[in-house]
């Protein structure tokens, strides 16, 4: 990939998707519920809010907006809604927010965003309140993500303990399916049913917390998804078994076994509570996996610059403290600090993180260099031109961040099944309830609870929910660290389709650097007295060709 892209990297992906005024020509905008990219002239759902038209794919995703506009702004835009248009900016007809990503000073807290949702952003870490995903950081740095760390180590304490616990109340619950009945003996119904109560409790409780409060969350927002199915099927298990236990005399006959007690569902309270945990906790790591793979692209600048003073001195100083303008000196084998311009000595650089051509560039006065580059031959000076997040390899490194938070189309069909298809499974968990309760076998209540539960957990849309982001930040994660970068996840989506790739660079395709295959000496001289010859003449040389 060329540095095309990396200049490519300002289109916006965030949550300013704003729609057109009337008049002049309407180019595609995005919808501000799903972020999909919307032709105004053939839009067919469109609302007018604040003096502004916004279009949406859907119905669905025009009704949301109808139902809480304010919640599809980042929470400065929504000061603006309901009073100044001051942060607004108008272009050729549209109202838009500017198409850089939100700034984010030292004295601001870091903004965290969705990945499956870019645009709800908030100030700080935390969970999507319409899937229920953890947050990710807008700002990309080298800097290891505490927040995400100790959610990863949070959740997987809190899976080990569920795993652990949930064993032996499996086994408490299965007991009677062991050959003799072991269990049975040493154990009464009533002993056993207290003693379930007394480990699943923190497992649903503690461990599970969380689930429950992002399944909480989604019904405050009105955004159903696997959480509401989890929270919903896991609570109403566990609340039925500790009435079940504590106060078995209230229940009518139908909830009777033929032994004449209520029958308790611990075990599938706490064992999907702690598969859940499982899949939350492998979630985690992939996404860790995938953050330092983009963040192992921010190591390759240095770490440190060499900033020439007015005297001619170097001083090394944290690569923060450079500013434009500064004349820095590049050592032999040094990296380039930052983005300039060459204005003393000449170089040749190696820039095949960039191009991907294995013989270095020679530079001189006037040239332009590219920071994390590689320093070859003698040392020159350059003058910092871009520093910071203005650097190419920054931008390439929040490009593929960008990236991963894109929409790949398919994920807009994922979206339409998902609102519909959670609410599909209440309903039908609530028929399967109204089944069994009237013409199951007895004990039909209890039947008819553990059946609606496994209906609630066993059509949790888990895959349907996350396959999609995942694969996209998988996809683009990995691709960097063999220098393969993605602009969006629809470019991932349609590359799907590619049978014939036609490159014009060979270097991108072989090892990086020429090596020497085959000596053909013209005359009688010998092959190898003419190797070392020209070995013993390339000897000192620094050049790739010398090298090999």
């Amino acid at each position: 990939m060329n540095t095309d892209q990396a200049h490519a990297h300002g289109e916006h992906h965030g949550h300013h998707h704003v729609g057109h005024q009337d008049g002049g020509e309407k180019a595609a905008v995005k919808d501000p519920v799903c972020g999909m990219s919307v032709d105004p002239a053939t839009a067919k759902e469109s609302v007018e809010f604040d003096g502004r038209v916004f279009y949406f794919c859907s119905a669905n995703c025009r009704s949301r907006f109808e139902a809480s506009p304010l919640e599809f702004f980042a929470p400065e835009e929504a000061s603006d809604a309901t009073g100044s248009h001051g942060n607004m900016a108008m272009d050729g007809g549209s109202a838009k927010a500017s198409e850089k990503k939100p700034s984010v000073t030292a004295g601001d807290g870091v903004k965290y965003t969705c990945p499956m949702h870019p645009e709800v952003i908030q100030i700080g870490p935390g969970s999507c309140p319409k899937c229920g995903m953890t947050l990710e950081s807008l700002e990309i740095t080298s800097d290891e993500d505490e927040a995400a760390k100790v959610e990863y180590e949070d959740m997987k304490r809190r899976f080990w303990f569920a795993a652990t616990v949930s064993l032996p109340v499996l086994t408490i619950a299965m007991g009677g399916l062991i050959p003799g009945k072991p269990l049975s003996r040493l154990l009464s119904p009533s002993l056993a049913a207290f003693l379930e109560l007394a480990l699943a409790t923190p497992v649903v409780l503690w461990a599970g917390w969380p689930l429950l409060v992002k399944g909480w969350q989604s019904v405050k927002v009105r955004s159903l998804n696997m959480f509401t199915l989890i929270a919903l099927g896991v609570g109403v298990a566990w609340t039925y078994s500790v009435i079940a236990t504590l106060f078995p005399g209230i229940f009518p006959p139908s909830f009777l076994d033929p032994d004449g007690r209520v029958d308790v569902y611990f075990e599938a309270a706490a064992i999907i509570t702690a598969l859940v945990l499982l899949g939350q906790v492998l979630e985690l790591r992939a996404r860790s996996q995938t953050s330092t793979a983009i963040k192992s692209l921010l190591e390759l600048a240095p770490k440190t610059a060499f900033r020439v003073g007015e005297d001619g001195e170097d001083e090394e100083v944290p690569l923060d403290l450079v500013q434009p303008g500064d004349s820095l000196r590049i050592r032999l084998g040094d990296r380039v600090p930052v983005d300039g311009e060459v204005i003393a000595g000449s170089s040749t650089i190696d820039e095949s993180m960039v191009t991907g051509e294995p013989i270095p560039v020679e530079k001189t006065v006037g040239d332009k260099v590219i920071g994390a580059t590689i320093n070859q031959a003698g040392s020159v000076i350059m003058r910092a031109e871009r520093v910071g997040s203005e650097t190419l390899l920054s931008q390439i490194v929040q490009m593929v961040a960008d990236a991963q938070r894109s929409r790949a189309p398919i994920q807009k069909m994922a979206d339409v099944v998902a609102g519909y298809f959670v609410p599909a499974v209440v309903l039908t968990s609530i028929i399967t309830f109204a089944i069994w309760g009237f013409f199951g076998p007895q004990p039909r209540m209890a039947y008819a609870i553990i059946n609606a539960v496994a209906v609630l957990i066993i059509a949790c849309p888990c895959a349907l929910g996350l396959a999609t982001p995942m694969s996209i930040m998988v996809a683009t994660g990995k691709g960097a660290t063999v220098g393969v970068l993605f602009k969006n996840a629809e470019a991932v989506e349609s590359l799907r389709k590619v049978n014939t790739l036609v490159v014009d660079k060979t270097g991108t395709l072989t090892e990086g650097k020429p090596r020497l295959v085959g000596v053909h000496p013209v005359g009688s001289v010998p092959e190898d007295e003419l190797l070392r010859a020209a070995a013993s003449l390339e000897k000192g040389s620094e050049h790739p060709l010398a090298a090999a």
